[in-house]
């Protein structure tokens, strides 16, 4: 939570945090100011103290200023010309120094300094290599994994609660929506087809989720994965967007979007067969199933995430199925991890796979994934189901968002 940020920046030995970018579609900045429309924002908050932002431009001042935090406008307080005339025009020295200039304002003149955000890398790495030497005693860093601001984000306040949930109502509804198109479909040999008779393909079904998340407030910035048959069976392939519907074909749907501008995400995922599931598909399905109800039963508040992965895996080797700890290399079987943390960004803290730290915890404010799943694209078929869970404040661990688990979707016109 925000109110923590400060004990993990002396944790991690850090003096202050400067994050890089737009106040939208970038996770650390949007933590701080919410979504907002500027372009180009530097934003510092040394530890103990509260976040001042310095924004490019005073066309942008009103927007920064709903962001609720100390603003600046660099135009008008440290204007680029005059910076540009001290170093004859070269453009990297001058806004290098025009933030040496805010470091001595904001009186940040020693000390380690994380740095985050979304700028440019090419422009970043510039500016930072020629601000050292004028910033002697300044140590830069940049993380990896598990920064104060990720473990923050962690554990959710509940205004980001809610804003998740939402979202989530918003997930569900698209994608009852998908079932609903796809089995008032016609078929026509054993495929979907409009009434025109014209194929239902990938393509035709991802421009309309992304048609319906945009009509209720929501983007889809990282795409969807609508794969069906032998794509199915690779847990990341997003769907040709050629390929026809096919009855009695597995379908995986992960679909994965946020609020308008780069806010909180949702994640989920279910897997479909229309009209009938072959009896294969059926049985990798109740096992997948299966494992899925015994891991949301058997959370407990205060167990390390990666206990749960270790879990999925001996309960997939039982169902007789090579899996992950097996061997890191599979491509048939359990090959990825049972879940992880979901916020601004569609993967954060806690994860549960090779990455997972003492700190991804699950305490109260969590948000994470339950996605168990079971992958043979040489069999031409994949299961993953997946939903949103959240440990409340009260020790609960509730799924943020209802939908059914029918992995038959019944056609609902007569088949030709």
């Amino acid at each position: 939570m925000r109110s923590e940020l400060d004990r993990f920046l002396v944790e991690g030995h850090f003096d202050a945090l400067w994050v890089m970018g737009a106040m939208k579609n970038n996770a650390d900045m949007v933590y701080f100011t919410g979504i907002q429309e500027v372009k180009n924002a530097d934003l510092f908050k040394v530890s103990g103290k509260p976040p001042v932002v310095y924004h490019a431009t005073s066309m942008e001042r009103e927007e920064a200023a709903k962001s609720g935090l100390e603003t600046h406008a660099f135009d008008t307080e440290m204007p680029l010309d005059e910076y540009l005339e001290k170093y004859s025009g070269d453009l990297t020295l001058a806004v290098a120094e025009r933030y040496k200039d805010v470091f001595k304002k904001i009186g940040l003149l020693k000390g380690r300094v994380a740095v985050s955000g979304t700028a440019s890398l090419s422009t970043a790495y510039a500016i930072l290599e020629i601000m050292k030497p004028k910033l002697p005693e300044i140590e830069f860093i940049g993380i990896l994994k598990d920064s104060a601001i990720q473990k923050a984000r962690m554990t959710k306040e509940p205004d980001e609660e809610a804003r998740i949930r939402k979202i989530g109502k918003i997930t569900t509804s698209v994608v009852g929506k998908v079932a609903d198109y796809l089995t008032s479909r016609q078929v026509d040999n054993n495929h979907l087809v409009e009434e025109s008779g014209k194929p239902v393909t990938i393509s035709i079904i991802k421009d309309l989720i992304n048609r319906w998340l945009a009509e209720q407030g929501a983007e889809n910035p990282e795409e969807t994965i609508f794969s069906i048959g032998r794509d199915a069976g690779i847990p990341h392939n997003t769907g040709n967007p050629d390929d026809l519907i096919e009855l009695g074909m597995p379908i995986v749907f992960d679909i994965y979007p946020c609020e308008k501008g780069g806010g909180y995400f949702y994640d989920f995922t279910r897997t479909w067969c229309l009209g009938f599931a072959p009896d294969e598909v059926q049985k990798l399905y109740d096992q997948v199933f299966s494992v899925f109800n015994q891991i949301l039963a058997s959370l407990e508040i205060g167990k390390h995430f990666k206990n749960y992965q270790e879990k999925t895996c001996r309960l997939f080797s039982a169902m007789g199925h090579v899996t992950i700890a097996d061997r890191p290399d599979i491509t048939e079987g359990y090959v990825h991890s049972i879940g992880h943390g979901l916020g601004l960004e569609v993967h954060e803290n806690p994860f549960s796979g090779i990455t997972s730290a003492e700190s991804d915890v699950l305490v109260p404010g969590v948000v994470f994934t339950v996605e168990p799943g079971l992958y043979y694209p040489s069999k031409g078929v994949g299961i993953r189901i997946e939903d949103t869970v959240y440990l409340n404040p009260e020790g609960q661990f509730e799924v943020m968002a209802d939908f059914p688990y029918d992995l038959v979707l019944p056609m609902k016109k007569l088949i030709k």
